[in-house]
């Protein structure tokens, strides 16, 4: 299972740090082009964790996506 930290920063000009994770793959390149793949599709979205929180971020809100080596600046 791999995870990664990502900063979306959203259409209204906002951002937040979320975690996304694949247990399908150890490779955290693997689990980037899948969030990126699946926020692409028209109603893509994905599943992340705020802290405690599970939100579900659908790409028609994000207007970016940074991923850092050591993660996202909390």
């Amino acid at each position: 299972m791999a995870q990664i930290v990502l900063r979306v920063r959203l259409i209204s000009g906002d951002h937040l740090d979320v975690t996304y994770e694949d247990t399908d793959t150890s490779d955290v390149n693997d689990v980037a082009e899948h969030a990126i793949t699946a926020l692409a599709n028209e109603s893509g979205m994905i599943r992340t964790r705020h802290g405690d929180r599970m939100i579900v971020l659908y790409g028609r809100g994000v207007a970016a996506l940074e991923m850092a080596p050591r993660g996202a600046v909390l």
